[in-house]
């Protein structure tokens, strides 16, 4: 059995379109922050604490050294992700949306396809021609469940200003094909599913044509489905034959969140 990651880290060297960071306590540091978070409850704790006293020494722990801690500050949108009917709108299918931590857990773990569109260029719109024309290709029939995903190529400029521009969308008539076909979560290893901002807000300015803003999004007020941004490594995966676990993890009333995506392949 061989597990291939198929996630993006959430790392804050790389840029990003949304503000965020992680705080990293080390384990030398941790010794006087356990300190703190024991003593700051009081007035007279405070006090002494700032005057040197400590309940616990370094010397009191192995090596001198706590517990690391890091703190992330981060929309469930950076790092590999899954979106839900929630963060589409208030309504799906004309009822009201629902939030990640209610996605069917039976859809996360499913048989994988890969679709390659690797051919698309940055700014374009992956068709429902696209997606046909790609499982002609690999000669597979889509069935109930399958989870599938679009190969751009995009992720190799993970950790550039290319990520956040150089990628197609998908066309809301490739999202109901596939749909129509079986799938119930669809990933695309492109920072989203739409196309990049620059295109998108370009087309839309010069013709106030509103369908030019987030149709992939906004079709999932139609259509109830969930979809995966940010995957990587779909290069390394045949083009079916192979389990995908993609649960998200567990957050309240939250539209989306973060997915530790890994192909299993026998």
């Amino acid at each position: 059995m061989k597990f291939i990651d198929l996630s993006l880290p959430i790392d804050e060297r790389a840029p990003e379109v949304h503000p965020f960071g992680i705080e990293r306590l080390g384990h030398k540091a941790g010794v006087r922050h356990l300190n703190w978070v024991m003593m700051k409850r009081t007035l007279r704790g405070r006090i002494a604490f700032f005057f040197g006293k400590r309940i616990i020494n370094p010397g009191d722990l192995p090596d001198e050294e706590f517990l690391s801690l890091e703190t992330v500050h981060c929309p469930v949108h950076i790092g590999t992700h899954m979106d839900y009917s929630f963060h589409y709108g208030s309504a799906a299918e004309g009822h009201p949306s629902k939030y990640i931590d209610e996605v069917p857990l039976d859809w996360c773990f499913s048989d994988g396809v890969v679709l390659d569109l690797t051919h698309k260029k940055p700014g374009e719109v992956i068709t429902k021609e696209d997606a046909a024309a790609a499982l002609g290709k690999i000669r597979y029939t889509l069935k109930t469940g399958d989870v599938v995903l679009l190969r751009t190529g995009a992720d190799k400029f993970f950790g550039t200003r290319d990520y956040l521009s150089n990628y197609p969308g998908v066309h809301p008539a490739a999202i109901a094909f596939l749909l129509d076909a079986g799938a119930r979560i669809i990933g695309v290893d492109t920072l989203g599913f739409d196309r990049p901002y620059k295109f998108m807000m370009g087309d839309f300015l010069r013709s106030k044509d509103p369908s030019f803003l987030w149709p992939a999004h906004f079709f999932g007020r139609k259509r109830e489905y969930a979809h995966i941004e940010r995957l990587a490594n779909l290069d390394k995966l045949p083009p079916f034959g192979f389990k995908i676990s993609c649960f998200p993890v567990r957050i309240r009333n939250a539209g989306a969140a973060w997915v530790r995506a890994v192909a299993i392949l026998q």
